[in-house]
């Protein structure tokens, strides 16, 4: 059966330049590659593509099938020398296999970073608002004080892994049609210590770490709310082979307030009047984060006032200043009359004007508009 045009197997055109060859190349040998493909003629179509690609990829090759076609590279055909030019496309395409010796994955006894840690604090509505230094409590696991990390017990002997001269990881070398492919695995004889110990240590088991419970003490800033995280550098699980430490993520959690609400770095009071304070005014005093205050009702308030205490909200987080207070007024209408009670409000009633007028705006539109929504 006769060959397939090389330009055809790899679907570039004739003109087609050096990188556009390769990347063709690379995107057709991912597909086909019959480690990874399941199609059929997988292998076959393989062989194809990289016949192509060792005479495309190759200037003075090229040249002659330019001018020749098939006859004119004659046996310069056949597999390209992955070495060296690919090492990339086999790491993305086999993870931890290597080509003919070539780079795998990271040595297992690399220095590696420490696990991060998260920790819930739980803080009250004051707490998050003026900040405080809280001492918290976690666990992590600490260099072992019987062994000082060596996994040995005093006095056993420690020896290098005579299996993987201690690597902690053992290759194995195979033959495909692309060469020899090393594939790497954890050593079995060590389970990747790199090292065989003669007797364990009998607090960490020979793992050279131990749980601890750590007390620290933190600054939280005024301003913080709930689900806020703060970040505590190198306060996480310690690192492998000598990598540094991760880190330890504080989530705040803040408790509810019994008459406060917070809104951005407002805080909102809803604020029960009688009805005599309502229509007559009264000056008040009302409770803050800071302490009590005064505040002036003036006559004739309505239902649903809006009033103002500036800068005695939450201090903002990052820049000076403070949000404000704002308490909505809510006039509490009697459910129970005494006879004196009723006869004035009898009274009352015979002078008001009794004509039923409905309003232009709701309540519900002008705390929307106060509070931005």
């Amino acid at each position: 059966m006769s060959k397939r045009d090389y330009y055809e197997v790899l679907g570039v055109q004739k003109n087609a330049s050096a990188d556009e060859i390769k990347s063709a190349f690379r995107r057709l040998a991912r597909q086909y590659h019959p480690d990874v493909s399941k199609e059929k003629n997988a292998e076959d179509k393989f062989k194809e593509i990289n016949e192509a690609y060792g005479v495309l990829s190759d200037q003075q090759k090229r040249g002659q099938y330019d001018r020749f076609g098939h006859a004119g590279v004659g046996d310069m055909g056949g597999m390209h020398d992955f070495t060296g030019d690919f090492s990339d496309l086999f790491e993305g395409l086999f993870g931890g296999f290597g080509f003919g010796g070539m780079g795998g994955r990271r040595s297992r006894n690399a220095p590696r970073r420490g696990r991060d840690l998260q920790k819930e604090v739980k803080l009250s509505f004051d707490e998050a608002v003026f900040g405080v230094e809280k001492e918290i409590e976690f666990a992590r696991d600490e260099v072992c004080s019987t062994c000082n990390g060596d996994g040995a017990e005093p006095g056993s002997k420690v020896i290098t892994c005579a299996t993987c001269q201690g690597q902690g990881e053992v290759r194995q070398v195979r033959q495909t049609i692309l060469g020899q492919v090393v594939q790497t695995t954890t050593c079995p004889h060590c389970n990747g210590r790199g090292k065989t110990i003669e007797h364990l240590c009998h607090t960490c088991h020979g793992n050279g770490l131990e749980r601890k419970t750590i007390k620290k003490k933190v600054k939280i800033p005024a301003g913080v709310e709930k689900g806020t995280q703060i970040r505590l550098g190198g306060e996480g699980q310690p690192g492998i082979n000598g990598g540094p430490r991760g880190n330890l993520y504080l989530v705040l959690n803040v408790k509810p307030h019994k008459f406060f609400q917070r809104l951005d770095d407002d805080i909102v009071l809803n604020l029960d009047i009688n009805v005599a304070q309502a229509v007559l005014g009264a000056d008040i005093e009302v409770p803050t984060v800071d302490g009590s205050e005064k505040l002036s009702i003036p006559a004739g308030t309505q239902p649903g006032k809006i009033f103002k205490l500036r800068a005695r909200g939450v201090p903002h987080l990052r820049r000076s200043g403070r949000g404000d207070q704002k308490i909505i007024v809510n006039v509490n209408i009697p459910k129970h009359l005494s006879g004196e009670q009723r006869d004035i409000f009898e009274n009352l009633a015979g002078t008001l004007d009794t004509e039923i007028k409905p309003q232009e705006r709701g309540f519900l539109d002008k705390i929307n508009e106060w509070f931005g929504g």
